[in-house]
């Protein structure tokens, strides 16, 4: 059973999701409490105009843009992607793009918060 965090909510980050069209908002917040329910101890800040993620160090935000929703990891060489369905070239961050509720894939999502962060 997955441990239930409090949800410690920044405005900024709120006003930021609003801004989104509407199937998007859905995905952004869900994609949101997700990470406050796996992680513990999750603060959330508006950094470089995008919600960012940390428990101390920073190691996940959320984009919109037109046609999709980037969910980007920070320390992805702690990440165990078999799949490979992250993108990106960088050494340091890497990504998915999500472009409905449906494409969130919640165990892999969880999984890979919780190898970033411990």
């Amino acid at each position: 059973m997955t441990k239930q965090y409090k949800m410690n909510l920044n405005q900024k980050v709120t006003d930021y999701i609003d801004k989104a069209s509407e199937e998007q908002i859905v995905v952004l917040e869900t994609l949101r409490k997700l990470i406050h329910q796996t992680v513990e101890n999750v603060s959330e800040e508006v950094k470089w105009n995008m919600p960012v993620f940390n428990n101390g160090k920073d190691f996940a935000y959320l984009r919109f843009a037109k046609n999709h929703i980037t969910f980007g990891f920070y320390n992805i060489d702690k990440i165990q992607d078999p799949d490979n369905l992250l993108e990106g070239e960088g050494n340091t961050l890497k990504h998915i793009k999500i472009r409905s509720k449906n494409e969130i894939k919640p165990t892999i999502l969880a999984d890979w918060l919780k190898q970033i962060t411990s």
